[in-house]
């Protein structure tokens, strides 16, 4: 079978949906037509991409790499393709949440410039690598350990942990706050792009009550509302304020890198650029930002969970 582009867009809806049926609708295409491709790519690649059987859909592990695949690949055709893209070729740098923090703006405004032919596009996306690995971004700003095949990272900068508190918890009281003092309260993690898991306490002083969110705004609003508090880093307090909200020192946690990531091989020819700059304005911090350059190549990555 010669695989074409448009066997690769049709495993990644019927990815996307879960279901044959819906991909099929979707595609406007029956659901015969739509189960043979899928085998045509099993047969090709000579592995099983989903378990499937009335009730029950899912891709393997094979199907979720080679999923990643299709889309970098689909992303790649479609950049390549653009006309727009024969002018102007913009470089897309994703996060998940609050980018380079409170150098965020004075990043943008540097490569404004520096740079005004290669426009800087930055994209939230909610997903663990902010859309690299799926090819809808260039580079990425990530927060903690980057554990993707295919990447390469480099450490910026590392930030202090801190709590979320509703303003009117006890807990905002506090000048500083331990993990101790956590463990009492129901802790709001979030499961796609958060840098906290229950395995940053010690396993015998764990909170017992969680509650799971997938993105930032979900994160904030149930601390909020006073159904959680929350772990994050110092970056959230600068990019996301809120009248109902109290952030304190987290005092026994370790630091969390921030990294710049970008996929192996041929990447966008301004990416260089970019991460010289991102070193760049985090050495222009002020005093009370004293994180160096050659202190945070230095900073070892700390042992443990971040």
């Amino acid at each position: 079978m010669t695989i074409e582009l448009r066997h690769l867009r049709a495993f990644l809806v019927i990815a996307e949906e879960g279901n044959l049926t819906r991909a099929a609708a979707r595609l406007r295409i029956t659901q015969p037509a739509l189960s043979r491709t899928l085998l045509r790519l099993e047969g090709h690649l000579g592995a099983r991409l989903a378990d499937r059987s009335t009730h029950h859909f899912v891709l393997t592990p094979e199907g979720r790499v080679f999923r990643d695949k299709a889309a970098l690949a689909v992303a790649a055709v479609e950049t390549a393709l653009d006309p727009a893209g024969l002018r102007s070729w913009p470089l897309r740098l994703g996060h998940t949440w609050a980018a380079l923090g409170d150098r965020t703006v004075a990043l943008l405004r540097r490569w404004d410039e520096t740079r005004p032919g290669t426009p800087l596009e930055l994209l939230r996306v909610d997903d663990p690598t902010a859309g690299l690995t799926r090819g809808r971004v260039d580079a990425a700003l990530l927060r903690g350990p980057v554990t993707a095949p295919g990447l390469r990272t480099e450490v910026l900068a590392w930030e202090d942990r801190v709590v979320v508190v509703p303003a009117d918890s006890p807990l905002a009281a506090l000048p500083r706050v331990t993990l101790a003092d956590l463990a009492a309260h129901p802790i709001a993690l979030n499961t796609v792009s958060g840098t906290t898991t229950l395995d940053l306490w010690p396993p015998s002083a764990r909170p017992t009550v969680t509650l799971e969110v997938t993105n930032t705004d979900e994160w904030l609003m149930t601390v909020a509302a006073g159904r959680a508090v929350g772990v994050t880093t110092s970056a959230t307090q600068g990019n996301h304020t809120h009248p109902a909200l109290v952030y304190r020192p987290l005092s026994d946690a370790p630091p969390v890198p921030v990294s710049l990531a970008w996929r192996e091989g041929p990447t966008h020819p301004a990416l260089p650029a970019l991460l010289a700059l991102a070193h760049e304005v985090l050495t222009q911090r002020g005093p009370a930002h004293e994180t160096q350059a050659h202190e945070i190549q230095a900073h070892e990555v700390p042992e443990g969970p971040v």
